[in-house]
């Protein structure tokens, strides 16, 4: 094998390490995190959704979460739509 090849595989697999940490590694870490938030969602939470909507959590079923936006209105949404919890301290 050629001393260039044996450089051009090692460039190759330090730009695919530094690829993984830099982007892939962040992104399962904030997936898994979404994942635990909607998990632990709760009856009365205020939550905002990827829409924009916000609502408090009136019913969760088994992969669908049904929110209270206004007296009277509810609309039901895929649990993966919630995007955050809304804290409303100021």
């Amino acid at each position: 094998m050629d001393n260039q090849w044996v450089v051009m595989i090692l460039y190759f697999g330090v730009f695919i390490g530094i690829f993984y940490v830099f982007i892939i590694m962040p992104r399962k870490k904030q997936e898994k995190k979404h994942d635990n938030f909607i998990n632990e969602m709760k009856r009365g939470m205020k939550v905002t959704t990827i829409g924009g909507i916000r609502g408090e959590v009136a019913r969760i079923k088994d992969d669908t979460i049904v929110l209270k936006v206004a007296d009277n209105t509810e609309i039901e949404f895929i649990k993966k739509a919630i995007a955050y919890e809304v804290n409303e301290e100021k």
